[in-house]
């Protein structure tokens, strides 16, 4: 017997919005190399979902089956083109203090622009792959949460607003080992 991920259809990368490639402090050649990495998350999505319309289903085992690596690395693709897509469309801005319903909802549940920056910088530094601001529906606010890979402590019920990619992809080519400057020039950057 063979899953029914063969009913699925294949994605096609978003293109990156014009303002990217003038990001200040992030630079051109560091957004080509991130995007690159994207379209691969899109590419490997499309082929373990194909992959899985063949596999035995029959075989699946927690130790090890291709049933159950399939869908492990399916999690990790698919989180990569989430965290990435969420990550490239709130970039382009000119940073300070969120407006609207998320500043509302910031200054409630942190105090202050200054806070939750603070406390999304720290929760980046802290983190080996991604840093969420996320709205949390089971306890009705914000709070950042840490990511050490695209498919690692999800919460569940909770919505990312905002996604600060701290893979060392992400800096390097700009800031090397300087993780904390890079955050600096993405909290300026966000719109």
């Amino acid at each position: 017997m063979t899953t029914l991920a063969f009913n699925h259809e294949e994605i096609i990368p978003r293109q990156l919005k014009p303002e990217l490639f003038e990001l200040d402090g992030i630079s051109r050649e560091s957004v080509e190399a991130h995007y690159k990495l994207y379209e691969g998350y899109v590419n490997k999505r499309n082929e373990i979902l194909g992959k899985l319309g063949a596999v035995d289903l029959g075989a699946a085992n927690q130790v090890y089956s291709e049933f159950r690596a399939l869908k492990v690395e399916l999690s990790f693709a698919i989180g990569g083109i989430k965290n990435h897509e969420i990550y490239f469309e709130h970039l382009g801005g000119h940073g300070g203090d969120p407006a609207g319903i998320f500043g509302d909802l910031v200054r409630r549940d942190f105090g202050s622009t200054a806070n939750w920056q603070a406390d999304l910088k720290a929760t980046g530094l802290a983190a080996r792959g991604w840093a969420w601001t996320a709205y949390d529906w089971d306890e009705a606010r914000l709070f950042n949460y840490i990511g050490d890979a695209q498919n690692t402590f999800p919460v569940w019920n909770a919505t990312p607003l905002v996604a600060l990619d701290v893979y060392e992809h992400a800096y390097f080519i700009d800031f090397a080992t300087d993780r904390a400057s890079y955050i600096d020039a993405f909290l300026n950057n966000l719109d």
